[in-house]
């Protein structure tokens, strides 16, 4: 099973496995490139909810002194990090959002104190597929002091290929992690996640002693993890490239737009803007909507908690023949019932 060290990724019984690990080596310099860190650290996980326990691991154990310690997250981060909290007695810490969604960086200042040990960010809400103000957030972190990570498990495989830029990765100097998800636009099987980090000592700080194994440390969270991850995420990072990724999350996004004109066609607005190929639908009585939906014509859609709307993600299974079927169906639930 691989480990990482330093910026190298070795495993505890590469004789038997050595071709895995050279595939994971290929891998997370790929993921890294992809994130402006070609020699970034880390390894590939079972999702987002692994990688962002071990990135908060991470996290406090840069600051093992403190007692009581708290992160601060957006409100709009995903429930994984509740999951953190409750695994290792971190406070986390909820800023609100502001009118777009996205976190109210004088907020996160506020709940700063001599306890924090490290800020989140999101790029790609679970809910809403906002980006929060990054580089903000880093500028806050550097002053701070503070480990900055980035959870862009969704969006990862989404911005890099938008024709509108946003800088979410180690392009910021105070981004110190990201969690990107292969499994979810990186079209990989599940489960397949990564965890990336800036700098050795991350690594050297997630270290447990396994003095029974050939190896005297280990990194990672599950101790067995599958070869198949590492096997399907590099052959389709490599079947698609920047090029063939770049097409897909084009044809996404003009579903997207499609979707949301056809939306306000019938008179509902999207909550935002979409930034990504995420879209959440400002409807009245979303849980009716939702219940119609599926009961008369089979559709099923997952809502947003605050504020509530019908959420859609266009995935590449999609195609503009089904978006004009939901928005007719969506059409007779909302205006011709």
């Amino acid at each position: 099973m691989p480990i990482a060290l330093s910026s190298k990724l070795i495993w505890e019984t590469p004789v038997f496995f050595q071709g895995t690990f050279e595939l994971e080596e290929q891998v997370m310099e790929m993921l890294g490139t992809m994130l402006h860190l070609p020699d970034a650290c880390g390894y590939i996980s079972t999702g987002g909810t692994e990688s962002n326990i071990q990135a908060v691991r991470a996290m406090r154990n840069r600051n093992r002194s403190i007692v009581n310690p708290n992160i601060v997250v957006p409100d709009s981060a995903h429930f994984s990090f509740d999951k953190v909290g409750d695994l290792s007695g971190i406070e986390i810490r909820r800023a609100t959002l502001s009118d777009n969604l996205q976190v109210d960086t004088d907020a996160v200042n506020c709940l700063i104190d001599n306890n924090t040990v490290g800020l989140v960010g999101i790029a790609g809400t679970t809910e809403f597929g906002q980006v929060d103000p990054l580089e903000t957030l880093s500028g806050i972190a550097i002053e701070k002091g503070l480990p900055f990570h980035v959870d862009a498990a969704f969006g990862g495989f989404v911005l890099p290929f938008l024709k509108t830029k946003y800088k979410f990765d180690f392009e910021i100097a105070g981004v110190s992690s990201v969690t990107i998800d292969p499994h979810k636009m990186g079209l990989s099987t599940i489960p397949s996640g990564g965890l990336l980090l800036r700098h050795s000592l991350d690594l050297d700080n997630l270290a447990v002693k396994t003095p029974y194994l050939t190896i005297s440390s280990q990194y990672s969270l599950t101790g067995t993890r599958s070869g198949a991850a590492v096997v399907s995420t590099y052959a389709v990072m490599r079947h698609l490239g920047r090029k063939g990724y770049g097409t897909i999350v084009q044809r996404c996004m003009d579903m997207t737009d499609r979707l949301v004109a056809g939306a306000r066609n019938i008179g509902i607005r999207p909550v935002i803007e979409p930034v990504m190929n995420i879209v959440a639908l400002d409807v009245e009585s979303p849980v009716e909507i939702q219940n119609r939906l599926y009961e008369d014509f089979g559709w099923r859609v997952s809502l947003t908690k605050n504020p509530q709307a019908l959420r859609l993600v266009i995935m590449p299974h999609l195609d503009n023949e089904i978006i004009d079927m939901f928005l007719a169906d969506l059409d007779t639930v909302v205006n011709q019932s």
